[in-house]
């Protein structure tokens, strides 16, 4: 007999486990399901050098401050750590090595298929990370064979990269992560349209009540409900967000060569807006991500093969989704605007049936981490 939850998280990261401390709040019985090994894998397996490109205060989940130097900007082992932590002092009930390869509704509730078990629940919520399939452009395939290709899913540090120049495709924070990196190592090209950016140091001191005001905007004027919000979605979608620790003139010093769009191939090379082809021999693709959802078989997605949701909401009853690129606002993606977003999705939830946490035999149906203890 399969499992029957209230709420099943799918997805273990941060968005996953803020979805967990809110439904724990409002004493939802959930379980988390993420197909990693650990709690913060996903950040484990990214480049060796990534460091988060907001500071530590912003980077702390609901509930929680992060440890450290708020001003700092954590690696990708600390913040994995983090997470591993956060949902330690929880107790949030996840259980790993869990890959859903199909969600289905069986006309009374969801089935969720993951690596042989089955369960069943009222809501889903999705939380996979949208940062799961890399974008790639058709001519890709067009560039000569002696061209090294990662993207920036694949790229771990620059012993992967064949010897000779580099084009980075992708100017938005992780590529411009990439290219400072590789400018000590090769000559490093970085192309793409220019996002824009915060023009000061944000761990300044001098210049912090600016960040302050700036990481305020991200969450509460950039947003669903205001003028300014909804004309910029569009954009943010389109592109991506500002620079934010990685500025132009640390890609100047080191020695980037910022190069127009990347437009095609022509015989075998990487053809530039401007008609020039580049001699290279390897490209990273930084060309931003989509979610990896082909395991959903439901009716929700649109024609761009989104799936179609309002603040997280889908047209299907029950079924939610949480980590979009500006699903409520500028913040939504970002660790300290993904807490907001999993409240909204909880309190929606607690709102169709508030007596469903204490209903018979669901009161204990939260399952706890093995190994731990129930709070006394």
């Amino acid at each position: 007999m399969s499992e029957h939850f209230d709420t099943v998280v799918i997805g273990g990261g941060q968005a996953g486990l803020a979805m967990g401390y809110h439904l724990s709040r409002l004493e939802r019985p959930y379980v988390i399901l993420d197909g990693n090994g650990r709690t913060g894998d996903s950040w484990r397996n990214r480049w060796h050098s990534l460091r988060l490109f907001t500071p530590a205060r912003y980077d702390a989940l609901p509930g929680s401050h992060y440890p450290g130097p708020p001003w700092s900007y954590p690696s990708r082992e600390e913040f994995a750590d983090y997470l591993g932590s956060y949902a330690k002092k929880f107790n949030l009930p996840i259980r790993n090595n869990r890959r859903v390869t199909r969600l289905s509704h069986n006309g009374k509730s969801f089935t969720i298929e993951a690596d042989g078990q089955d369960l069943e629940a009222d809501n889903v919520v999705v939380a996979p990370g949208w940062d799961r399939k890399p974008k790639v452009p058709a001519f890709a395939g067009q560039l000569s064979p002696d061209i090294r290709q990662l993207t920036a899913a694949s790229y771990q540090s620059p012993d992967d990269l064949a010897p000779g120049p580099v084009l980075v495709v992708g100017a938005g924070n992780s590529g411009a992560d990439v290219a400072l990196e590789l400018a000590s190592t090769r000559t490093t090209y970085l192309s793409g349209r220019h996002p824009g950016q915060i023009p000061w140091p944000i761990e300044a001191v001098a210049a912090r009540p600016l960040t302050l005001a700036v990481f305020f905007a991200f969450s509460h004027v950039l947003n669903l409900n205001t003028p300014a919000g909804r004309k910029a979605r569009p954009q943010i979608l389109a592109h991506s967000g500002p620079l934010v620790r990685v500025k132009d003139r640390d890609l100047v010093r080191a020695g980037v060569e910022r190069v127009p769009r990347t437009e095609g191939a022509k015989d075998g090379r990487a053809l530039l807006a401007d008609g020039r082809t580049l001699e290279i021999s390897n490209v990273i693709w930084c060309t931003g991500f989509r979610p990896d959802l082909a395991w959903i078989d439901l009716p929700v997605f649109g024609p761009d093969g989104e799936p179609e949701q309002v603040r997280g909401i889908s047209k299907t009853h029950g079924l939610y989704f949480l980590g979009a690129t500006f699903q409520q606002s500028l913040a939504s993606s970002m660790v300290h605007g993904v807490g907001r977003d999993a409240a909204f999705i909880a309190r929606h939830i607690a709102a169709k049936a508030p007596s469903a946490a204490r209903a018979p035999g669901s009161a204990d149906s939260t399952v706890r981490p093995e190994g731990s203890a129930a709070p006394q």
